[in-house]
């Protein structure tokens, strides 16, 4: 049987599904991910961001955010405008990994936002994950636009690099 690969834009639906598989695999911060999902829908229901998913037979495997209202997010400035949306919580499952499903959602994801005229994507990495930074840096984010630190709901700072790509 042939396996189907999809990328599209989440509903609330299947935001719903993720977010509570999300809340159910971290139970060390379980709070913070319970204000997270709250904080993703209503920007979704608020036109504050656009949420994409991987979804493989029917089961999401993976995703990724674009935050199109500075509003939406934190140390917005330089980071959101009419030309530029940032990018956040790529998130891929365990077994899924380095096999080129979270490459095709990324350009999806890139395409669909040029065809709503954006221009320039950012992204914020935490400056010790060396990982995820050589993957930013393969898709083109090489260009350090500034550094900061985020808050997460309950009350943790993390220092973080932001990137752009043209």
């Amino acid at each position: 049987m042939q396996e189907q690969y999809i990328c599209r834009t989440a509903s609330p639906k299947d935001m719903e599904r993720k977010w509570d598989y999300e809340i159910s695999r971290n139970v060390d911060d379980r709070e913070n991910w319970i204000a997270w999902k709250k904080e993703a829908l209503a920007n979704l229901r608020e036109g504050r961001a656009i949420p994409y998913y991987g979804i493989l037979d029917g089961e999401i495997i993976c995703e990724a955010t674009a935050i199109i209202d500075p509003d939406a997010a934190q140390n917005s400035s330089g980071l959101i405008d009419s030309r530029t949306a940032y990018l956040c919580a790529f998130r891929t499952n365990e077994p899924f990994r380095g096999k080129g499903y979270f490459s095709g959602l990324f350009r999806f994801m890139a395409d669909d936002l040029r065809s709503r005229g954006y221009t320039r994507l950012t992204l914020g990495v935490e400056p010790e994950d060396k990982v995820n930074k050589a993957i930013y840096r393969h898709y083109g984010f090489t260009e350090l636009i500034k550094t900061d630190t985020e808050k997460y709901p309950d009350g943790t700072t993390v220092d973080v690099e932001y990137y752009v790509k043209e």
